[in-house]
């Protein structure tokens, strides 16, 4: 976590630098130098954190000197570099030099940290719920399927840590059809790093019951064919980790020789590393149910013991509250195994697992394998989720923009992709906060608990603010003055206009703020936004508020601000001239308050980034369209929707737009006939479009494409939408014959539906190669 901190603040440096040497301007005497001393600092700082990120688990003296140290690192984030070296620049200085204290190992040491070493042996009493499981894994180890494509039948279990893999394949291993049907059965805990000389070594060790003697790599692996050459075998890969395709051929092609119907099982959490090996059946195992939850707690809890009847109900809410994972299920067992009394047994159930120093010990160590497996900057993003509420759905694009808000991404990269939202393991979320102590926080403000609440507040980083009261108190909030993240959403239940301002005026090093789906903001208070210079991320959506405060022009970080409203109250609130500084505005932006006594001049101004993936323009209310919808300004344009333009008697010339692949012509009253200006003058028209839907044009009368020249005209046409053109007379034969048409929907049009009516209608013929018409007359 504190790595992406220093590396952030070791940027800022370095640009400081640079913007010195470009601007021809010195810094005071002796700065210079600080900054490279310091910069140098940095580096080492970020060697060393690798290792003290692991053993902040256990060392408190540790743990201690990180909290300090990202105490110093938010400030120099929070402090402005210009031509004298500030004071938290210096106080990191004195708080990194605490690291020769520690012996750190550097990062770019080979040391590594240690591993369980898995073995076969099973207490098959101890394991519930994974019959089904069982059966599907012994089904291909032991059925007659073909041999997988690289020659090898692979069959990999995946799986989060603590979900029971090693437990599954150990069945599997352990089962008496499995152990009667290979000639060999070898079992190699693999881990990290994945070492093919140790892997030969243990399966010949295995098979002939004697270590070799042997360390070359070449006669390793011919002594492992020796071993195997001919006979069916089932080898056991477990707790895999790397992706390198070099090391996994090695094994892999060493094992070729092997009988038909020889076998590899793998276990791992990464299913990056199920597609490296060219699985041939990839198995995901999931969380246990609620009644095998509680069974295997039951069989672990209450082994040997005696009276059960009055523990058994809250037993139960224990299990529940592992949420099917069974490491943890086992833990909180065997931790209750030797307990006796309801009060014992209550304060395991009230305490947060990570309070819980057998939780600690025992599944710490299975999680924090896979986040030290992260690279640095995906581990702070996934602790930055601990400031999620428990059981939250979060959404993708929202998570995207907030870890953007905190410089934890360089751009908001490609975000294509299947995951739209997702939810994290209650267990997963307990460890993400015991990652980030004293830094993410769920705030409930209660009026009655409010005055009890640590005045720690002040190191807290990230916030969700729940508010439990109709009219909250928010002066111990007020101690949060370094506060980068403030999520509210939907937290206000009363009218906030005193409370807001205050909470907000003292949060001037904030980076994100959420306050969307908050009615009963009826505005944004005026002196206080203006003072968040750093605010990057601004979710303002479905607020009751008549327009934005005129400080809104000040925030020139500004990345994603949801709704631009532009004021109709006099100067105190933003005018459209303020977005002229938000130059770093990305993603969605909705602008809102142009009416017609005042658009005048105002599209013109509203020229787009050339970047503009998306337009949507509501109730323009001038004649003319501005010139930037007829030039290259639109030249990434793919989605463009025009809405209740009433005023407009005509298109523009949307043809021109090179990459535009959705239109959609809506309610323009306005409009009485479609021509050549909807064209243009390319050589090619709407050269990428796929989908155009006109609906609601009430007065459109005709729509014609006369070309006294050949050119090409919607060739990539495939859904047409005539929609609501009571008037319309017809379509043009260019569009339905020469086009590449595959769906024509007409609807509300009783002139058009009657003219391509099936059988009957006299222009159907034109139509009767389309393969989908939908017409409501048919």
């Amino acid at each position: 976590m504190a790595d992406t901190l220093v590396s952030i603040v070791l940027e800022r440096l370095t640009s400081v630098v640079e913007q010195q040497i470009h601007e021809q301007v010195s810094l005071v005497p002796g700065v210079e130098s600080e900054i490279q001393s310091l910069k140098s600092t940095l580096r080492s700082v970020r060697d060393v954190l690798e290792d003290a990120e692991r053993r902040k688990v256990k060392e408190k003296s540790v743990q201690g000197w990180l909290e300090r140290l990202k105490d110093m690192a938010y400030e120099m984030m929070d402090t402005k570099v210009s031509f004298c070296m500030p004071s938290p620049f210096i106080r990191f200085k004195q708080v990194a030099s605490e690291r020769t204290d520690f012996n750190f190992v550097s990062s770019r040491s080979e040391e590594r940290p240690q591993r369980l070493i898995t073995t076969s042996a099973i207490d098959i009493s101890e394991v519930f719920g994974r019959d089904m499981d069982e059966k599907i894994i012994l089904d291909h180890l032991l059925g007659k399927m073909r041999q997988g494509k690289s020659g090898l039948y692979i069959v990999s279990i995946f799986g989060t840590g603590g979900m029971g893999k090693t437990t599954l394949a150990r069945l599997a291993y352990n089962h008496r059809k499995v152990k009667t049907h290979f000639d060999e059965r070898i079992w190699v805990c693999v881990s990290d790093p994945f070492e093919p000389a140790r892997i030969f070594r243990d399966i010949v060790e295995i098979i002939q019951k004697a270590s070799p003697n042997l360390h070359n790599l070449e006669a390793l692996q011919q002594k492992v064919q020796t071993c195997v050459s001919g006979k069916t075998f089932l080898l056991v890969l477990d707790d895999v980790w790397t992706e390198d395709n070099q090391l996994w051929e090695q094994l892999k092609n060493t094992l070729h020789c092997g009988a038909a119907g020889s076998r590899i099982l793998a276990t791992t959490r990464k299913e990056s590393v199920v597609k490296m090996m060219r699985t041939t059946y990839k198995h995901p195992l999931g969380e246990l149910s609620l009644e095998q939850s509680r069974a295997l707690f039951h069989q672990i809890a209450f082994s040997e013991r005696e009276k059960e009847e009055e523990l058994k109900e809250i037993g139960e809410k224990i299990a529940d509250k592992c949420k099917g994972l069974p490491l943890a299920i086992k833990t909180l067992g065997n931790l209750l195994r030797i307990k006796n009394s309801e009060e014992e047994w209550k304060y395991v159930l009230n305490s947060e697992v990570w309070q819980l120093d057998e939780f600690e010990r025992d599944i710490s160590p299975a999680l924090l394998l896979s986040y030290y497996d992260l690279p640095p900057a995906i581990q702070r993003c996934f602790s930055f989720c601990a400031v999620f509420p428990k059981a939250s759905v979060i959404e993708r694009d929202e998570l995207i923009k907030l870890w953007m808000a905190q410089s934890y991404l360089k751009s908001d990269g490609n975000t294509d992709g299947n995951i739209i939202r997702c939810k994290m393991h209650d267990i997963v979320h307990d460890f993400a906060q015991f990652l980030t102590q004293n830094e993410c926080f769920i705030v409930e403000v209660d009026n009655q608990q409010m005055e009890s609440i640590d005045l720690s507040f002040k190191k807290i980083r990230h916030i969700t603010l729940v508010v439990r009261e109709s009219t909250p108190n928010f002066v111990s909030t007020y101690n949060m003055k370094n506060l980068h993240t403030l999520l509210a959403k939907e937290a206000f239940k009363s009218s906030v206009l005193v409370a807001l301002p205050n909470l907000l005026r003292h949060l001037t090093c904030l980076r994100a703020l959420d306050l969307s789906s908050n009615q009963l903001i009826e505005e944004l208070p005026k002196e206080a936004m203006g003072k968040l210079i750093n605010l990057r991320h601004l979710e303002n959506s479905f607020l009751n508020n008549k327009g934005l405060p005129k400080g809104i022009g000040r925030l020139s970080s500004l990345q994603t601000l949801n709704v631009f409203i532009v004021s109709s109250h006099g100067n105190d609130e933003g005018q459209i001239g303020d977005l002229r500084n938000l130059n770093n505005l990305r993603g969605d932006l909705s602008i809102q308050g142009l009416d017609e006594r005042r658009d005048q001049g105002c599209g013109q101004a509203l020229q787009p980034h050339p970047n503009l993936k998306a337009l949507h323009i509501y109730y323009y209310g001038d004649r003319e369209w501005p010139n930037w919808m007829m030039g290259s300004s639109l030249a990434q344009l793919k989605i463009l929707n025009l809405k209740f333009c009433e005023r407009c008697p005509c298109l523009p010339p949307l043809g021109q737009l090179p990459v535009l692949e959705e239109l959609g012509i809506w309610k323009m009253y306005g409009v009485k006939y479609i021509g050549s200006e909807f064209l243009g003058s390319s050589s090619t028209v709407f050269p990428k479009l796929k989908e155009l839907a006109i609906s609601g044009l009430d007065e459109l009368k005709q729509w014609e494409i006369k070309e006294e020249e050949e050119r090409s005209i919607m060739p990539c046409l495939n859904h047409l939408i005539m929609r609501g053109c009571p008037k319309l007379e017809g379509l043009p034969d260019h569009v339905l014959q020469r086009t590449t048409l595959q769906i024509l929907n007409i609807r509300s049009s009783p002139i058009l539906e009657r003219r391509y009516r099936k059988d009957i209608g006299e222009d159907r013929h034109k139509i009767s190669h389309i393969p989908q018409v939908k017409c409501r007359c048919d």
